[in-house]
Formats: structure tokens, C-alpha cells, sequence
């Protein structure tokens, strides 16, 4: 185990700079950042060489990429274009997408799961075609359709929830939008479950089993559905950077300063340092779930064994 995570980690290091040079390169081309600090009116050439020099715009791209690369190590992740540290603004965003990520990977988790689960058992019944149509609707919506459709009718119709999350982004007042941001996923976690349930309920080991004379739940909990969560553990992983990263038009519609929120502002204005240093966190989340979904394999199947 022990030489299969080492082996895994020394992985990561190239995917990791290849990711984040990737990244860097298309911030960095994708338009003039001089421009977005200068606004609307276009910088004198003086202020632009002098903010160049400032923020080590003038230096070649290689040069830029690798004392950026540099400075992350130490923890330096730059300086935004208004003066603000990078870290600072991690400090205030990270932990409202954590806490907005959590909420969607729960509902992915309760609801997908068990409507998989569900379904699976029961294929070919009424509740199996209703929640297979229900779950292609869902998939079929674009989640800004979604999250405004609910914002509309549960906030300002109804008035059972704020229609914009507050500063302080408490748990209770993310469930409505951790519920948009999770909705196609949790669609696809409920049809994959769906789906490899009712392969493995035909596989021999559940037949035995069966035969031996284990109750139902047990055969259920213990050897079918172990197995069936592997594709699913595999798609919750990836989907937690995913949603991390995804979360911009989540977190407009409900107005949630977070991770979404700060990488939409650096775009716009064109602030290299807050998207590549948002983009590099999110790099290593993606990295570090994929690492810990691979261990939970064995967790779930004792023939999974790492060399």
C-alpha cells in the first residue's frame, strides 16, 4: 500500500505542472491584463511598462510561469490586481465552496444513491420509469435554468428562503443552491448506481449468497451493493473538483462570494494571478480526491489489492 501511494504521488507531480502550465499559458493569452487594470480607459504607455515591471508582465512566459511556480511552494500565490493578496482571497472563498460542495456531494450521496439503489431493484417497475424520466429532465435543464427557476418560486414567490445567500453563507442557506449545483450530478450518480445494481444482482456471488440463505438486506449491503459503488465512488470523486469549479453560475444566481465568484471577477477583469492561483488549488483537490477514490477501492472490494 504503502509504495503504491508513493508510486501515485510521484504521478502526480508531473500532471500537476502540466495542468498548471496549461492553465497559466491560456490566462495568460486569452487577453491583455494591463488593459483590464487600466479599465475602461486605455493605460498611457509610462503606467503600462510600469505596471508591466510591477507585476512581471515584461519577463517571457517561461520565465513568468516557472517564478510563479516558485512562489506557490512557498506559499506565494501573488498579488491581485488590486492589491489584495491571493491567499486572502482563498481564506474567504475556499471555505464557502467547501461548505456549498458538501452540500451537493451529500444530496448526490443520499438521494442518488438510494434512488439507484432503488430503482435498481425494482427494474422495469412504474417507480423505475418515473424516476429514469425524472432523471433525464433533470439532465436535460441547464442548471442556470434551475437554479433561477427555484430562486423565482422559493424565494421571491414563496418566501421560504432568502433568494441570495448572506455573507456568512451558513449551511441552512445552502441547501437550495448545493441542490441546483448537485442536480445533473446527482441525476447521473442515480442512473449509474441504477444500472450496475441490476447488472451485479444477475452476478454469480450474489446467486451464492442467495442460495446460502443471508437475508435480503444483508445480500443487499454487504455483497451487492459494495461492489456496485465502485463506478459511483469513481464519478463522486472526479465530481468534487468538478463541482468546486463549476460552481460560477451556482454562485451568481444565489450571490455566494466564493471560489465560482472569484474566478468569474478574474476573468472579467482579467486578473491572471486570482484565476491561475484558484485553478492551481483546484488542480490539487481534483489530484487528491482521485488519490483517495483509488484507496477506497480496496474498502470496497477485498480483491482489490495494491502491489
Amino acid at each position: 500500500m504503502g509504495r503504491y501511494v508513493l508510486r501515485r504521488l510521484l504521478q502526480m507531480i508531473p500532471v500537476f505542472i502540466g495542468a498548471t502550465l496549461l492553465i497559466f499559458v491560456m490566462v495568460n493569452v486569452m487577453g491583455d491584463p494591463i488593459a483590464g487594470l487600466c479599465g475602461e480607459r486605455q493605460c498611457d504607455p509610462a503606467t503600462a511598462a510600469q505596471l508591466e515591471k510591477e507585476f512581471g508582465l515584461d519577463k517571457p512566459l517561461w520565465q513568468q510561469y516557472l517564478t510563479y511556480l516558485g512562489n506557490i511552494f512557498t506559499g506565494d500565490f501573488g498579488t491581485a490586481f488590486n492589491g489584495q493578496e491571493v491567499t486572502e482571497l482563498m481564506a474567504t472563498a475556499f471555505p464557502v465552496t467547501i461548505r456549498l460542495t458538501i452540500v451537493a456531494i451529500l444530496f448526490e450521496i443520499v438521494i442518488g444513491i438510494s434512488l439507484g439503489v432503488l430503482t435498481g431493484l425494482r427494474r422495469g417497475r412504474p417507480e423505475d420509469t418515473l424516476v429514469l424520466v425524472g432523471t433525464l429532465v433533470v439532465i436535460s435543464i441547464p442548471t442556470f435554468v434551475t437554479g433561477l427557476l427555484l430562486q423565482l418560486l422559493l424565494g421571491v414567490e414563496w418566501g421560504w428562503i432568502s433568494p441570495s445567500v448572506s455573507s456568512d453563507a451558513p449551511f441552512d442557506e445552502l441547501i437550495v443552491p448545493g441542490l441546483v449545483l448537485a442536480s445533473v450530478s446527482l441525476a447521473y450518480v442515480t442512473r449509474l448506481t441504477r444500472t450496475s445494481i441490476a447488472e451485479n444482482r444477475r452476478s454469480d456471488y450474489v446467486r451464492t449468497a442467495v442460495a446460502k440463505g443471508l437475508p435480503r438486506r444483508r445480500v443487499i449491503s454487504r455483497h451487492l451493493l459494495r461492489n456496485s459503488l465502485i463506478p459511483v465512488v469513481t464519478f463522486i470523486g472526479a465530481d468534487i473538483g468538478a463541482l468546486m469549479g463549476g460552481a460560477i453560475v451556482t454562485e451568481r444566481i444565489f450571490n455566494i462570494h466564493g471560489v465560482g465568484y472569484q474566478l468569474y471577477q478574474g476573468i472579467v477583469r482579467h486578473n491572471t494571478q486570482t484565476v491561475v492561483g484558484f485553478v492551481t488549488i483546484l488542480v490539487l483537490v481534483f489530484l487528491i480526491a482521485n488519490l483517495l477514490v483509488d484507496l477506497l477501492y480496496a474498502v470496497l472490494d477485498p480483491r482489490i489489492r495494491y502491489a
